[in-house]
């Protein structure tokens, strides 16, 4: 029996309680936000409405979606891409395939997805120290629309990137200097 509030249970090998933090509920301290499939409502409606069947998971002929592990907490289940593991690459499988519209199925346009957005770091990006590299404007989905070079040969990120992770996968930086935050991480949703 607890004597008191201040005992609060914690996860096995370590001392710290599970946290809900910025809107994420109960994930392990450190855990990343999850990035969502294509067609995902906001984080708050996408864990209220997704029952975990695993349909969109099985959906995908690229097997970039898979289940959230323990370490997301009560999110555990849900559907999320690893994007330096195995990016998502558009092919809208995922939408139609969930029962309960967790996911859009109206979605279909791949301009109006809106997973996340690459952010580029400037301190490990080739093209940032010298080295002619344009990887990431090569791979992007949306050429020319979603990752651009400017005049000095930088790739420059526009509000059109789908936060796919194909930039991510491919870039090769040790490490990736081009990272996907997820939608609503960037807001603290």
């Amino acid at each position: 029996m607890r004597s008191s509030a201040s005992s609060r249970p914690s996860w096995p090998g370590t001392t710290r309680a599970p946290e809900a933090v910025k809107g994420r509920r109960l994930a392990w301290p450190g855990t990343p936000a999850p990035l969502r499939p294509p067609g995902a409502r906001r984080e708050e409606t996408f864990a209220a409405l997704c029952t975990r069947c695993g349909r969109c998971v099985a959906a995908c002929p690229y097997r970039a979606l898979r289940p959230a592990g323990w370490r997301y907490g009560l999110d555990a289940g849900t559907p999320h891409v690893v994007a330096r593991e195995e990016p998502c690459t558009l092919c809208m499988a995922c939408p139609p395939a969930c029962p309960t519209g967790a996911l859009d199925r109206t979605l279909t346009d791949l301009r109006k997805v809106r997973m996340g957005k690459a952010v580029v770091d400037r301190e490990t990006c080739y093209a940032h120290m010298g080295i002619l590299c344009r990887t990431c404007v090569d791979e992007c989905p949306l050429q020319g629309e979603a990752i651009l070079q400017d005049g000095e040969l930088l790739p420059v990120v526009t509000d059109r990137c789908t936060g796919c992770g194909l930039c991510e996968k491919s870039c090769p930086a040790e490490g990736s200097a081009i990272r996907i935050v997820p939608a609503g991480a960037e807001r603290g949703a």
